[in-house]
């Protein structure tokens, strides 16, 4: 295991399929994750056409802000879902690639 690994295994939420997933989208640190954020993480996961639940959103975000993803507050969760499915506004679009 590299230091990366155990870094981010260090996290709230994270195991290491995570982490897998994580490293698979270039975030290898606490750092990279919070320079991406939860949502941007989370788009780019299911851009790559990783099956993944609304949970992994929510672990993102709690790995964030060291909290167990469950005890994120409601609206919190609906706030990470609404901008997650927002049209990406970024350089790239898939929809007119």
């Amino acid at each position: 295991m590299t230091a990366c690994h155990s870094e981010l295994l260090q996290l709230k939420n994270l195991g290491m399929a995570s982490v897998n997933i994580l490293r698979a989208i270039g975030i290898n640190t606490h750092a990279d994750l919070k320079r991406m954020g939860a949502v941007e993480a989370y788009r780019r996961i299911k851009a790559r056409d990783i099956n993944v639940s609304k949970v992994m959103l929510y672990a993102l975000q709690g790995a964030l802000l060291d909290v167990h993803w469950n005890d994120l507050a409601p609206d919190l969760k609906a706030q990470l879902v609404l901008e997650a499915e927002l049209p990406d506004t970024g350089g790239y679009n898939q929809a007119t690639a």
